[in-house]
């Protein structure tokens, strides 16, 4: 050994090594463009999330470990003594069964050098007891967050994600990660960047579209279709509410497509239909609608978006997007179905559309009374992008004092959920609640 290390992954390098990379990350060279958009993943992890990978490290057996790392890295024998620093009959004798490795001290070189989850070759401490105790309630702190997030209150889902996300980001880019924390972690970047788009103002939404972007990283190397179809419809909608509709739309087509279940192919559509309408285009917003309603009228309606509710607000804002104001207005005044919103924020969005609809047919009074009501409630619920966009449709209906109160709102609204220190910035203005996002 001559005391260098990858430049990638952190493993010792042998003398005779040619460039700065061990055989795994030279191997994956491939994944380059990989690495750049996400560079604290180092190759060692989709390795070790591969099927084969997975279950050979299942199977705890470092023979056939070493030999499924050879094949997966096309290394020879030789190739790995190198690379650990042992001689090529000591590989083979391991390999073959000839030789066990009891000694932790080994074992641990051995873990450290090809990125391997510690455990899988005995080897605990506190650090892994700690960390498997959190993982182990990983899909709770998941579940609760979403809970928390469609009850209107993101911002206790953002602080509650945030944890989690911090130490399976961490062990991601040591490489000492497996498959099913790798998806953990796919889940975790998916939640805390849909509570993120609920909760930033809209100069900030790129970061909630880049987190659900992470997740799709890593969903796109998991053989798991619902979730890659989920993926692809959370971060399609962060992409469209992040001003980057193209992409948006590219990313809610193929999720339609491949979503297969009705509720996940009804939310892909509505998505859609509305990017579709933001970016001007009819005929898509058309048959992406009709496909919404058709799935809403033959099954019993659950979830956020497959409800008549949500229905009729994106209806009405995809038809006001397209130039058809006149169709949106009558549609407004056959009333409402006897139905509630899935979620708080849904009530505000759909007061904000309302009021975008009666200023559209002229009538200014209802106009008013809807965007102050959406005004208020996005004020509580702590959604400064629904103020801003109630502050918009105001402006342009010159409706200059629900304006004025929106930009007050926003100002407190920022202050309540800077950091403590900013906070203190404005002794006038007294946080609330715990309402900093880390």
């Amino acid at each position: 050994m001559n005391g260098q290390r990858c430049g990638a992954c952190g493993a010792d390098l042998n003398t005779s090594a040619a460039q700065p990379l061990s055989h795994i990350c030279a191997a994956s060279a491939n994944l380059t463009s990989l690495a750049a958009s996400d560079r604290r993943f180092v190759p060692a992890v989709w390795m070790w999330s591969a099927p084969a990978a997975g279950a050979a490290l299942a199977s705890r057996d470092l023979a056939r470990i070493l030999r499924t790392y050879r094949r997966l890295n096309g290394v020879s024998q030789q190739q790995l003594a190198d690379l650990l620093g042992y001689d090529k009959t000591y590989i083979s004798m391991i390999e073959t069964g000839r030789r066990s490795i009891n000694d932790l001290g080994t074992r641990r070189h051995i873990a450290r050098v090809l990125a391997l989850p510690t455990h899988v070759l005995g080897i605990t401490d506190e650090d892994d007891a700690d960390f498997a105790a959190m993982v182990q309630f990983g899909d709770s702190t998941i579940r609760l967050a979403e809970i928390a997030r469609q009850a209107g209150r993101a911002v206790d889902a953002v602080n509650e994600l945030w944890p989690l996300i911090a130490r399976l980001e961490a062990r991601a880019a040591e490489g000492h990660i497996e498959r099913d924390i790798l998806a953990l972690l796919g889940q975790a970047r998916v939640a805390l960047g849909v509570s993120l788009g609920t909760i930033l103002p809209e100069e900030r939404l790129s970061t909630a579209a880049r987190w659900t972007g992470k997740a799709l990283i890593i969903a796109e190397r998991l053989d798991d279709p619902r979730f890659l179809a989920y993926t692809l419809r959370m971060h399609g909608n962060e992409l469209r509410k992040a001003n980057r509709i193209p992409a948006a739309i590219t990313r809610l087509r193929r999720a339609a497509s491949l979503s297969t279940d009705r509720e996940g192919r009804a939310t892909a559509l509505a998505f859609l239909a509305r990017a579709a309408g933001e970016y001007g285009q009819p005929d898509l917003f058309d048959n992406a609608i009709a496909g919404y309603r058709d799935l809403l009228d033959h099954g019993p309606t659950q979830g956020m978006l497959v409800n008549p509710f949500t229905f009729r607000e994106v209806h009405l804002r995809g038809l006001l997007a397209t130039g058809r104001a006149t169709e949106a207005v009558q549609i407004m005044h056959t009333g409402l179905a006897d139905t509630t919103p899935a979620a708080p924020q849904w009530h505000i969005i759909e007061r904000v559309t309302a009021g975008q609809v009666h200023l559209a047919a002229g009538n200014h009074e209802a106009a008013n009374e809807a965007l102050r009501t959406a005004l208020t409630a996005a004020e509580t619920h702590r959604l400064p992008h629904q103020i801003q966009r109630t502050i918009r449709t105001a402006h342009d209906g010159g409706l200059t004092e629900i304006s004025t109160d929106g930009h007050a709102a926003l100002r407190r609204l920022n202050i309540l959920l800077a950091p403590p220190a900013a906070a203190m910035n404005h002794p006038s203005q007294e946080p609330k609640g715990p309402g900093h996002l880390h």
